[in-house]
């Protein structure tokens, strides 16, 4: 991972980092560690162990790390982790909502309700939940921010059999507009982060190697992203000594693949 920008850019910040895990979330709740954040990194929906799911800590890092976990497709969860964060952490100053998944490429066709609903509540209405409960704990920070994760696939309809993820990730990023604009008054910054193809378990599950391969040679960078391609656009929105006057922003992150 690239060195932080500041080992001090988030000291004496909590963040909540939801699909911490893995992938994005966990990169960037690594990096928000790396630049002294106390952070709650929720890893799914299994409970793990913190040095399993970040072994590389340094020792001071790891003292500022907790982790758990929910399953935020469940109604009660989102209000239940972000009691967690306000007995663990004390309060909160920075959500990132980086939980979300496919659970499967399905035809329209064949499109369940079952499906719909199960996607739409981990994608879209989990982020809803959050958001509206974290606004209390946000408004008594000085630094209020969530940065919530998109996909290209909002702007582009996605592949095949990903029409109900992606619209639910257009959803997000409409709320988030709308959420910037409500939350300015209270000082609290809303904004997204939109990854392209990123090579993480996401696409090697849903995403086939010769599809992946075509997609990276498509892209002008002629290379697919890495989580750690998409940190520093986290770090920048969840700061506002590097952001202050942005909100209500979705930031394309892929290499090219989508210019606009």
């Amino acid at each position: 991972m690239p060195r932080p920008l500041s080992s001090a850019l988030f000291s004496g910040r909590r963040a909540l980092v939801t699909g911490a895990g893995r992938g994005i979330g966990q990169a960037v709740a690594r990096a928000l560690l790396a630049c002294g954040a106390t952070v709650l990194a929720h890893t799914g929906t299994t409970s793990r162990a913190s040095a399993e799911v970040f072994p590389e800590l340094s020792d001071a890092e790891a003292e500022r790390l907790l982790v758990t976990a929910a399953n935020l497709a469940q109604e009660a969860a989102a209000q239940k982790l972000l009691e967690t964060a306000e007995a663990r952490l004390g309060g909160l100053d920075i959500l990132i909502n980086n939980a979300g998944t496919m659970l499967g490429r399905v035809p329209a066709q064949e499109m369940s309700a079952a499906h719909y609903a199960a996607v739409t509540d981990l994608n879209a209405r989990a982020v809803v939940l959050l958001c509206s409960g974290a606004i209390p704990l946000l408004r008594q920070s000085k630094a209020g921010a969530i940065v919530n994760t998109v996909s290209i696939s909002a702007r582009t309809g996605g592949s095949p059999g990903s029409s109900v993820y992606s619209a639910a990730k257009a959803f997000v990023a409409t709320h988030t507009r709308a959420l910037a604009r409500e939350l300015a008054p209270d000082g609290i910054r809303v904004n997204a982060v939109s990854p392209g193809t990123i090579m993480t378990d996401f696409h090697r599950r849903y995403s086939t190697p010769e599809k992946l391969e075509a997609t990276a040679a498509a892209i002008p960078m002629k290379r697919l992203g890495t989580a750690e391609d998409c940190v520093g656009a986290y770090l920048f929105l969840a700061a506002p000594e590097l952001s202050g006057y942005v909100t209500g922003q979705v930031i394309e992150v892929n290499g090219g693949q989508l210019m606009a």
